[in-house]
């Protein structure tokens, strides 16, 4: 009888433990196993930083995630993003898509100097924000994966690349799917990708416009629920009330999960972007469709997206640094 209840509780928290993809990386110079005799505890260590700061503020797994994009999307996943300005650097956290808004910063230091504690100058910040991206997925109940490590910092960023190769709230579909093909990306890891705003927020300024003049007409977007707009208006009025937050998913704001889609189908995503997806392609249309009625599916195609995009232009071998603090380079 004890025997068969002690399998009966192991299956029981085997069916909760999150499933652990693993993709082939398509960079041969990124493998999981980066850092196991260079740093073995590494990964238990960012875990660690991530989980706190999660259980914290539950908000941080979307602002982490969204670093990690955010860096990649520009130059590459080098982490440039985290780059203060100094000697010469400008920073990208002044861009359009990150000022006001890109968070999170702080607990990528707690990380760095636990890491530069336990192994110094071995673990690279653009790995950490790989890292942490993952971790904070799982943590919100999403998919689990394995993380080509490896990657080295960049010495430099780029302000302008930040303001034109982030995808907008307010950009039309072919302008984000153009944005995603220049980084290699195929519509899949779009509407993929597009998935993580299952989790965080968004604040009044990024989607004003489609609750008062969407096309220049003073009109409310017409693909928007009229319902969910009326309530969206008492919190973001035409003028003013800028920071004010909103759920990307009302239904499930803090839990990773297929809601964000379903929410497409009912026409209630929050951001144009959100939305674009099931009103300008059909193609987007079919995998929206496809991931709100299997989660299974969004959840493997999610995290092979990500490691994709984590793929992004890295600097290995002897580009770049391995840098002390992730706000600035190293001195020469």
């Amino acid at each position: 009888m004890a025997r068969s209840m002690s399998f009966f509780i192991f299956i029981t928290l085997l069916s909760f433990a999150p499933i652990c993809f693993s993709f082939k990386s398509n960079n041969d110079n990124l493998y999981p196993q980066y850092y196991y005799k260079s740093c073995p505890q590494a990964l238990e260590i960012v875990k660690s930083v991530v989980a706190k700061a999660v259980a914290k503020e539950a908000r941080m797994a979307a602002s982490l995630l969204r670093l990690h994009f955010h860096d990649c999307f520009v130059k590459g996943c080098d982490a440039s993003l985290l780059l203060d300005s100094s000697n010469g650097i400008v920073t990208e956290k002044g861009s359009n898509p990150n000022k006001n808004s890109a968070r999170g910063f702080e607990v990528l230091d707690e990380i760095k100097s636990a890491l530069e504690k336990e192994c110094p100058q071995t673990v690279s910040c653009a790995d950490i924000l790989a890292l942490a991206a993952r971790d904070s997925t799982v943590l919100a109940g999403g998919p689990n994966w394995e993380v080509p490590l490896g990657r080295r910092d960049s010495r430099s960023a780029s302000l302008s690349g930040s303001n034109n190769n982030i995808p907008a709230p307010n950009n039309t579909f072919d302008s984000i799917l153009s944005k995603f093909k220049r980084q290699g990306l195929d519509l899949v890891d779009l509407v993929a990708l597009s998935g993580s705003h299952t989790i965080g927020n968004s604040r009044c300024t990024s989607f004003r416009q489609r609750l008062y003049n969407q096309s220049g007409n003073n009109k409310p977007d017409s693909t928007l629920d009229q319902s969910y707009a009326a309530q969206l208006r008492n919190r973001c009025p035409k003028s003013g009330g800028d920071q004010n937050l909103f759920f990307l998913d009302f239904v499930s704001p803090t839990k990773f999960d297929n809601s964000y889609f379903k929410l497409l189908l009912a026409s209630k995503g929050l951001l144009n972007s959100d939305q674009v997806l099931t009103t300008k392609s059909q193609a987007s249309l079919a995998l929206v469709k496809q991931y709100a009625e299997d989660n299974a599916l969004f959840f493997d195609h999610f995290a092979k997206s990500m490691v994709k995009m984590g793929n992004i232009s890295p600097l290995t071998g002897s580009s770049g640094e391995i840098r002390k603090t992730c706000r600035k380079i190293n001195s020469s």
